[in-house]
């Protein structure tokens, strides 16, 4: 076969159809020779050398090359690990700027770049053992889509797995389910509107790979953190892989989310990929630029610096791992149309030499990005790096996944001591987290479970881990759960028990949707999902740990359903700044404090009452008055003032409402120990009730 071959451009990076054919660019500051490779159905390969390099990116432009085509390259270079480099023209190499990815990898000895027996170099081709990259249509009617841009303070994120959420769904068809076409079925789209979802979190969909060692196991790799692609959406989770055509159907289900309001947002693994350490596979980044790629032992260069635990770390210092990254997320955003992202272990991105830095190059290149900077930007504020616990400090754009509001939470309702004043400052945003580092309630995106951890009906279920199915013999996932069995571990007929552990449901979800800052809810929590007391599902791709829609609890559904909508119905619940303690003219012209803290006796907090290892429960009036905001016509709104009375003791308290001064009386809304009643009951101020062991009311001031 004779192919033309054109001299192309250096840029865009990646295989990029322009109606005629195709331009193809790939930087590699070590490589002396790039061979392009190109693949007929049969698996017949052709290889054209690059003959163009600018910058030290190698491209050419092939005529009458069009979507569908696979290819991959092949780089010749210096192979010496000792000094970083691992080049070697006998492994096919994924293109790092792949916009579609087919197959996946067999796991032949040929794909490493090593010998296992004598560790020496491995020359075995690896190409028939290898998934390729596809050249894609980039056309697609987009219509008049546009992105929801829902506020933070108006948005309940719901994090989500594509395959866990729509498996067993008894109304998505067998063909869709696990899909992105799943996820667009409209009886998945309505589900997330009547939950009062405004945003979905979608763990990986970067193409990932499928571990040997899990596999060897019977196991899987469910969570996709491993990724090699990634401006690729993982085939896996197509219905259609022909031809690239995952890539339309990823756009489909944002244009449909789009259409329903919701926004979808993406959990990104910047940090690492799936190459691995030194004993790795030889996949794509380590055979072209190893030294540009991965962050290197200084001392030892055939090692890698590993802050996430996986392997290897990525040279986030490095300006073309930079420029990969902000590649990548410029094209999510322009090109699939997402609404943000989450990073994952996003304390390693930010590393300089070995700490973390507010003022790392990724930080400055987000800021000044006039595309990255304005969708959400949620960081995962830790790895395993010594320094890597960073809740707080991640700089003014971003938002974080607030670890401490989690185990506070878990803390006071499990009755532990002198949690009284942390749990009230998670209650209001975290503002000791927050508030003097220019940032907002917002900033704190609030959660009581993720994906990585028990999910709530576990958590209120088992003391302890139940990870034995991993086959690692319980050693793997956190031991430390902040989480308490209510008497029991794991499942039981227990009437008692089992009613506690519904009520420490509704406590848990409550306490989550009227908390200041941003909610997020694990998929499935709202239905009492369960894996067995597993808190690492990440090789359990089973229905261990898919949603079970046909074993679902109804009554917490709708209990979720009614707290979802108290705070999207009043922005009392979702204040856009912290409260500051002084005085909010009301109506009636008496001064009364935007938020206020009361002892079950009906009396302000002191000093001596916050400090008192032995407190259990704890008031909180909330002054809606001072909050400003439109109703749908844009016409200004005073919203209703509330108070929310907690009690984590064992038994019951007597709760005495805030007196007239406050309100002349109040309705109770939610009760969490009584949920099931319809009417509404009224109370007069100065009045006592009574809060059950373990539950929460809350009540709106009569108007």
């Amino acid at each position: 076969m004779t192919t033309q071959v054109w001299p192309g451009s250096a840029y865009p990076l990646g295989a990029t159809y322009e109606g005629t054919g195709t331009n193809f660019a790939i930087f590699s500051e070590v490589a002396e020779k790039i061979e392009l490779c190109l693949f007929d159905e049969a698996g017949n390969e052709e290889r054209i050398r690059l003959p163009e390099m600018d910058a030290f990116v190698w491209h050419a432009f092939i005529p009458g090359v069009q979507p569908g085509q696979r290819y991959g390259f092949r780089v010749h270079g210096p192979y010496n690990p000792a000094e970083g480099q691992r080049c070697n023209p006998n492994k096919l190499l994924l293109d790092p700027y792949s916009k579609a990815i087919e197959g996946d990898i067999d796991w032949d000895p040929s794909v490493f770049g090593y010998d296992f027996e004598t560790q020496e170099r491995n020359d075995d081709d690896s190409a028939a053992h290898m998934p390729k990259s596809v050249v894609v249509n980039p056309y697609f009617d987009w219509g008049h889509d546009r992105p929801p841009r829902t506020p933070y303070h108006k948005s309940v994120i719901y994090e989500a797995h594509v395959k866990g959420l729509t498996m067993t769904h008894p109304r998505v068809p067998e063909e869709l389910r696990g899909t992105y076409a799943g996820i667009a079925h409209p009886a998945v789209v309505d589900y997330l509107l009547e939950l009062g979802i405004t945003a979905i979190e979608l763990m990986p969909v970067h193409q990932f790979v499928q571990d040997d060692t899990l596999q060897q196991k019977g196991l899987r790799n469910y969570w996709g953190y491993n990724t090699i692609g990634f401006f690729a959406p993982h085939n896996e989770y197509a219905s259609n892989t022909d031809g690239g055509q995952h890539v339309q159907e990823f756009k489909g289900m944002v244009k449909t989310l789009h259409d329903a309001g919701i926004e979808v947002i993406l959990d990104v693994v910047y940090n690492h990929t799936a190459e691995g350490n030194h004993m790795g596979p030889t996949l794509s980044f380590k055979g072209i630029d190893n030294q540009a790629y991965y962050r290197l032992v200084e001392d030892d260069k055939q090692f890698y610096m590993d802050y996430t635990g996986t392997g290897n770390s990525l040279n986030a210092r490095q300006p073309q791992s930079l420029q990969l990254i902000m590649d990548s997320l410029r094209y999510w955003i322009t090109e699939m149309h997402v609404d943000g992202f989450r990073f994952d272990l996003a304390s390693t991105l930010a590393r300089e030499l070995h700490s973390v830095d507010r003022l790392s190059a990724f930080f400055d290149l987000v800021h000044q990005d006039p595309v990255v900077s304005q969708v959400k930007l949620i960081a995962e504020p830790w790895d395993i790096g010594e320094g890597g616990y960073q809740v707080g400090n991640f700089p003014a754009l971003w938002t974080e996944w607030n670890g401490t509001y989690r185990d506070t939470v878990r803390d006071f309702w499990r009755g532990e001591d002198a949690t009284i004043g942390e749990f009230a400052s998670r209650l209001t945003g975290s503002p000791d987290l927050y508030q003097h580092s220019g940032r907002r309630p917002v900033a704190s995106i609030n959660f009581v479970t993720a994906h990585d951890g028990f999910t709530l009906n576990d958590l209120v279920s088992y003391n302890e881990k139940h990870n034995e199915a991993n086959g690692e013999g319980n050693n793997d996932g956190e031991s430390h759960n902040s989480s308490w069995n209510c008497g029991v571990e794991g499942e039981t007929d227990d009437p008692q028990v089992l009613a506690l552990r519904a009520q420490q449901r509704r406590n848990f979800i409550t306490t989550l949707m009227l908390s200041q800052g941003t909610p997020m809810l694990l998929h499935g929590d709202e239905l009492g999902r369960s894996q067995g007391g597993n808190n690492n599902g990440y090789c359990q791709d089973s229905p261990l740990t898919w949603i079970d829609w046909e074993n679902i609890d109804e009554g917490l559904l709708e209990f979720t359903k009614l707290v979802t909508k108290l705070r999207t119905d009043h922005p009392t619940f979702r204040r856009r700044r912290f409260f500051h303690g002084r005085p909010v003219r009301r109506a009636e012209g008496d001064p009364v404090q935007d938020v206020a803290w009361f002892t079950h006796a009906g009396e302000l907090m002191t000093e001596d009452d916050w400090d008192a290892a032995f407190a259990k429960s704890i008031g909180v009036y909330l002054n809606g008055h001072g909050i400003r905001s439109t109703d749908e016509r844009g016409v200004p709104v005073v919203d209703d003032c509330f108070y929310l009375a907690f009690n984590a003791w064992h038994e019951d308290i007597e709760f005495t409402v805030p007196p007239a001064e406050y309100a002349e009386g109040w309705t109770v809304l939610v009760d969490t120990a009584d949920f099931d009643e319809v009417e509404p009951t009224e109370v007069k101020a100065s009045e006592t009730i009574t809060l059950r062991a373990r539950a929460m009311v809350v009540l709106c001031a009569a108007s």
